[in-house]
């Protein structure tokens, strides 16, 4: 999909990667670009960079605000599906049940949500759905596990979507990044690829109509390992357990 000309709406604007997508996608010559995030006052500064940027109130996890906000952007282009929660934490951790059920409500359900809620306006246009997963839901990292579960639910509903919308003409794109420079992962050490080298090969991805995106050196060096050994992956995976 060309995004020269295109409207846009990006969800969980107000993070790393959703403020850099905004931009690069301003770069690219998009039209329009929605900044979604669950308060106005979160997107206001992006809203007045540029005018093509219109500030938009979302909460995801509430039907009302869905619905709300698909009526007010009728006429997106591509859904760009940013918004998420980590709580990074394990399965056993004393809080794991609240956190399972508020990165499901966000992750899963949230993105399953606006798929429904915008499913029309994208047929009606031809237009492009594009989830934001992570390649730890393709593989547990259990020091991320209930994360890792709920985006692994989200890896399954973007092939369910892609499935019952490509008749209508709809594509749906999902980008699997590793860890990301961004509030979501401070606190944890590890190498970080930086929202500018993301967002750039997102883009490029979504302008390619690639159906899997990885967009940086870990994500594309776990995909590979996972097609050649996805047990020895597992097991590399499982030994990131800190003391």
């Amino acid at each position: 999909m060309e995004i020269a000309g295109k409207t846009v709406l990006v969800t969980g604007a107000n993070g790393g990667i959703g403020r850099a997508l905004v931009e690069g996608l301003l770069k690219k010559g998009a039209a329009k670009v929605y900044a979604a995030a669950r308060t106005i006052e979160a997107v206001a500064e992006l809203s007045k960079i540029d005018k093509r940027v219109a500030a938009v109130r979302l909460e995801v996890t509430h039907a009302t605000s869905v619905a709300a906000a698909a009526e007010h952007c009728p006429e997106v282009d591509l859904v760009i599906n940013n918004a998420g929660i980590n709580r990074c934490a394990g399965f056993m951790a004393e809080n794991a049940m609240e956190n399972a059920r508020q990165e499901i409500k966000v992750n899963y359900l949230g993105t399953l949500a606006m798929c429904r809620a915008f499913a029309p306006a994208l047929i009606e246009r031809k237009g492009c759905i594009v989830n934001v997963c992570s390649v730890i839901g393709l593989v547990n990292l259990p020091v991320n596990g209930t994360y890792s579960a709920s985006k692994a639910a989200g890896h399954s509903l973007l092939q369910g979507i892609r499935a019952e919308l490509a008749p209508h003409g709809v594509k749906v794109l999902g980008i699997y990044p590793g860890p990301v420079d961004t509030r979501m992962t401070s606190g944890q050490e590890m190498p970080k690829a930086t929202t500018e080298e993301v967002v750039q090969a997102i883009l490029e991805g979504i302008e390619k109509e690639q159906e899997e995106i990885y967009p940086d050196a870990m994500s594309k060096e776990v995909s590979a390992a996972l097609l050649q050994a996805p047990k020895e992956v597992e097991r590399q995976f499982s030994a990131m357990i800190p003391a």
